[in-house]
């Protein structure tokens, strides 16, 4: 049962319109840079575009869509160039307050595996079985991972303060 399709006549506007900030956010947290984040953006949605997968409904597609910009952010960060460059110029732009971009560039910092589930879990809200269900880990490494990502920065927090 499809909700709505991307083949003729279907809405793209829609989709982006809805989960677009979401995307965003979660790219820059991977990738720290504003053009890159566009390209994992404008990636995930020519997927979309061209795969036209089936949905059970809105929750199905917005997991799919976190699926793959993350899966590309992956990809993205193996690359060469990824590995001897990070920018994060245009982080400033999405903080009110210096502190959270202190605990931004905290989670930044974190490996891979760490901040992808601290940043579904805290600023997206999803619980532990919906992250695994993305991420295609069982429910208990999601737990794992969290509790690790907490612990390194809790080190990185408390190390700042003295």
């Amino acid at each position: 049962m499809q909700i709505d399709s991307l083949r003729p006549g279907g809405d793209i506007t829609e989709t982006y319109e809805l989960y677009g900030d979401m995307l965003f956010k979660i790219a820059m947290v991977y990738l720290g840079n504003k053009q890159d984040v566009e390209e994992a953006i404008q990636e995930t949605f020519m997927k979309l575009i061209y795969k036209a997968p089936d949905f059970r409904d809105q929750e199905h597609k917005k997991a799919w869509l976190i699926r793959v910009i993350t899966n590309h952010c992956k990809n993205m960060q193996g690359s060469l160039w990824r590995k001897r460059v990070t920018k994060m110029e245009h982080m400033n732009d999405y903080f009110v307050e210096p502190s959270e971009r202190t605990l931004m560039d905290n989670v930044m910092s974190l490996p891979f595996k760490y901040k992808s589930v601290i940043h579904l879990f805290y600023y997206e809200d999803y619980s532990v079985k919906e992250i695994a269900g993305i991420l295609q880990i069982n429910e208990s490494a999601v737990k794992m991972r969290l509790q690790r990502g907490r612990k390194l920065l809790r080190m990185d927090l408390e190390g700042e303060d003295d």
